[in-house]
């Protein structure tokens, strides 16, 4: 592989499709040498980034210089900060939310709508930061909208019909 025939958008799409097994091999392939990892997104990005490299190409050894010489004179933290609890005489209050990270590629944004007919019906199912909402109910996984909507069991993202599609937020059909 050349880095003029490389499409990255297409490398990087055929990196999400494959097993850690897979994606260490390729690892070793385009640094040459041996990664022991199993951390897939860790190694989507590593891989992505070297072919993009082998694409555009490098940074330049004066940015590297550079880089390597505010390295140096960084107080480089090696484990995270402790947070201090907030007390009552705070002037101010800070407030936190979880954020769900996407990890099922597959599975659309907060906010979509999917919908879906069904027996003459239409389902439409929010996908919300934790579940699904379908009726007015909300639901642990699709599969659970799935069953309450036909009655047995079945996989959600089939019944939905995301297992082999890109979706990337507003309504999907």
């Amino acid at each position: 592989m050349t880095p003029k025939t490389l499409n990255i958008h297409q490398e990087i799409s055929a990196l999400r499709r494959m097993t850690p097994a897979q994606l260490r091999d390729k690892y070793a392939e385009v640094f040459g040498e041996t990664v022991r990892t199993g951390n897939k997104p860790y190694l989507i990005k590593r891989i992505a980034w070297r072919l993009q490299c082998l694409i555009e190409g490098d940074i330049s050894q004066r940015a590297r210089r550079r880089a390597e010489e505010l390295a140096q004179g960084a107080d480089i933290r090696v484990s995270v900060p402790k947070t201090k609890p907030i007390t009552e005489s705070s002037s101010f209050r800070t407030t936190t939310h979880s954020v769900r990270m996407n990890d099922d590629e597959r599975l659309p944004t907060p906010g979509t709508i999917i919908t879906r007919p069904y027996k003459g019906r239409l389902i439409k199912v929010e996908v919300l930061t934790h579940g699904f909402e379908c009726d007015g109910k909300v639901y642990r996984s699709l599969s659970a909208v799935a069953k309450a909507v036909t009655g047995s069991h079945c996989n959600g993202f089939a019944f939905f019909r995301l297992n082999n599609s890109e979706v990337s937020g507003g309504e999907r059909s």
